[in-house]
């Protein structure tokens, strides 16, 4: 099972165009994996490629969109069956 790396983000993160954002960038550094918003309000988004594309991603995450503002955040790894092909946003 292949491992990624899981970023929790919380404040005002959804509505502020982060997922998009985040999609965008993920895509540039070739990452895989997913964002998503939970149902807490908070960000989710797992990644999965180079260790300093991944680190750059949750860099950028810390501070997040324009509109955005970033409380906290929480970095950890997952486990997912699932191995994803591109990164994208799910709903």
């Amino acid at each position: 099972m292949p491992e990624y790396q899981k970023m929790r983000v919380f404040g005002r993160v959804q509505r502020v165009l982060f997922r998009d954002s985040a999609r965008r960038r993920a895509h540039a550094s070739g990452l895989t994996g997913y964002v998503k918003n939970l149902e807490d309000g908070s960000l989710e988004i797992v990644a999965r490629g180079e260790r300093e594309k991944v680190r750059e991603l949750f860099e950028w995450a810390k501070r997040g969109p324009i509109f955005a503002r970033v409380d906290r955040f929480e970095i950890g790894t997952a486990a997912l069956s699932e191995d994803f092909k591109d990164f994208t946003i799910l709903y």
